[in-house]
């Protein structure tokens, strides 16, 4: 069978902290469940696998594809670098409530624990309610010793950076960078294939038993990046029908494109899959041999093999493209 542009079957979270966004602002089902924090779009971890929705593969999972048709999906070096393993998750969060203080270990330190990759990521905003903020990085100078001594004395929450936040902003979120997601946001993160996760700090929170959930604390201290950041959100130009570069990272690529009308794309110099995801409206990709629709609160991946696309936004939209560069 030939490969086409997949869609696939999303996987609904529910969180302490989720909302109701995910149904009521992208028209999504998520069942019973109620609320739902997070929809993964496209997973390659292996006890979670997206499973495709379309056409002839409709039913299978994504890491089944990826050892089957190897770089003719993924492209020959993500295949070298990644193997049968999808390389990217991508969700949307809805932050109904502070998401907790977090950091992820890098490649480096989670192979030396056994967690499998480590966890860069970006969140492009989808929506923000009015005077909705996050968290991200420190407010001043930090090192080992001052991070260890106002956890000591429980003081963080005065040393973290606050970052007001409006729809389009874009946040880079390397291994080691301290954050957290605040209430009223809705965001599209693309990440590292891993679920690797050091909670610092909870908001005193308790959960429906009763019970504070755990922290991460000792875990945590050689995962942080204590190098100071002059600007946390990622400046990018506001263009019309224009390909526009958001983030470039060794571990994903992406592109901003606010469309009106048609555009082609050529990647025949790219080897590399493209995800293309709706963040704003929705459009219809057309390749050689047929079409398909990709609404808000979906993806569509295409395949390495397929070098040329166009992209017919309805009624105007913004999508992001995300790929992995050699």
């Amino acid at each position: 069978m030939v490969l086409y542009p997949l869609k696939f079957k999303p996987l609904f979270k529910d969180k302490i902290w989720g909302g109701r966004k995910i149904k009521e602002v992208l028209g999504m089902d998520y069942g019973p469940l109620p609320n739902c924090g997070e929809v993964w779009l496209l997973s390659g971890l292996w006890d979670e696998q997206s499973v495709v929705l379309n056409g002839d593969f409709e039913g299978d999972e994504i890491n089944d594809l990826v050892e089957t048709f190897m770089g003719d999906l993924v492209g020959e070096d993500v295949f070298d670098r990644y193997g049968e393993q999808f390389p990217l998750l991508i969700k949307i969060i809805d932050a109904n409530d502070w998401l907790s203080v977090q950091v992820h270990p890098d490649d480096e330190l989670a192979e030396k624990r056994e967690l499998g990759n480590g966890k860069t990521e970006m969140w492009y905003v989808m929506q923000a309610d009015p005077d909705a903020e996050l968290v991200m990085g420190f407010n001043s100078e930090m090192s080992r010793m001052k991070y260890l001594r106002v956890m000591k004395d429980g003081t963080l929450q005065t040393v973290l950076n606050h970052e007001p936040v409006a729809k389009g902003d874009v946040f880079y979120i390397p291994a080691g960078r301290v954050h957290a997601l605040g209430p009223g946001i809705m965001v599209a993160e693309i990440q590292q294939t891993s679920d690797v996760t050091y909670r610092i700090y909870d908001w005193d929170r308790i959960d429906l038993a009763g019970m504070r959930r755990e922290l991460h604390i000792p875990q945590s201290i050689d995962a942080i990046d204590f190098d100071p950041v002059e600007q946390y959100k990622t400046d990018y130009e506001k263009a019309l029908n224009k390909t526009v570069p958001t983030v470039d990272s060794p571990y994903f690529t992406t592109n901003l494109l606010h469309l009106q009308g048609e555009m082609a794309k050529d990647y025949s110099e790219l080897d590399s899959f493209v995800i293309l995801m709706p963040v704003e409206g929705n459009f219809a990709v057309e390749w050689e041999n047929g079409s398909v629709f990709v609404s808000l609160g979906e993806l569509v991946l295409i395949p390495n093999v397929i070098e040329k696309v166009n992209i017919n936004a309805k009624e105007g939209c913004k999508l992001l493209e995300v790929y992995v560069n050699g």
